[in-house]
């Protein structure tokens, strides 16, 4: 989860969180040696006294700086486009959970299995325990196995909601009456938080998400007990 003064992303969880991680260092790094470079270029152009009055044109060198810049365009691109398929792989997923948006908590759905329903609101402050997190600790979370393939539906009731788990680099946004699907895998347990990164109304930042990766005999016994 996030803390005080972290500058970069949250470990990542999910082998798309992971791309997304290397496709943001891949394009810094690019972005860095390009800044790098056109500073070099603009303090060495005002410190010297070089110039050339009757320079009227040089093709080459505008060959070079149109060439470059679409060759480096493409190098970034490549990479974007192989995540953005990744994110909309929908292979063969074994569970499928339904998220459903209202004003101001979640209610989720497991549509594999009978009468698998239940609201997720946000603990008050004054009814979490000593290590919980306050606004993130919820009173139902969504239990999933990790190492099996899920798919997510996210809807809304009311208005539009953004079903976000960073550490998971996932963001569904929930519309009313359209459903939006998205995959998810996790690697190893724990638990994952996330909010709705979308403006709701006034109780927008109190209608977090908690999900808890478990193996896949607990979530048997779970489902076996769910009341």
């Amino acid at each position: 989860m996030a803390t005080w003064k972290m500058l970069s992303f949250q470990d990542s969880v999910s082998p798309i969180m992971e791309q997304l991680i290397m496709f943001h260092d891949h394009t810094m790094m690019i972005l860095t040696m390009i800044t790098i470079t056109v500073l070099y270029m603009l303090t060495s152009m005002m410190f010297n006294k070089l110039n050339n009055r009757m320079l009227l044109e040089g093709q080459m060198i505008e060959l070079i700086w149109t060439l470059m810049p679409a060759m480096m365009l493409i190098i970034i691109a490549l990479p974007s486009l192989k995540i953005l398929y990744l994110l909309e792989e929908m292979n063969k997923p074994m569970i499928t959970l339904k998220a459903i948006g209202h004003q101001w908590y979640w209610s989720y759905e497991y549509s594999d299995f009978k009468k698998i329903e239940m609201d997720s609101y946000m603990k008050q402050t004054n009814s979490i325990n000593e290590m919980e997190y306050r606004l993130l600790e919820v009173d139902n979370r969504i239990m999933l196995p990790y190492n099996m393939k899920t798919r997510i539906l996210v809807t809304s009731f009311d208005v539009i909601h953004s079903w976000t788990i960073p550490s998971l680099g996932i963001k569904i946004d929930g519309s009313p009456g359209r459903i939006n699907q998205g995959s998810i895998l996790l690697m190893r347990p724990g638990l994952y938080y996330g909010q709705c990164s979308e403006i709701c109304g006034s109780n927008h930042s109190f209608m977090p998400i908690m999900m808890e990766s478990i193996n896949t005999k607990s979530f048997i016994s779970w489902i076996k007990n769910f009341n």
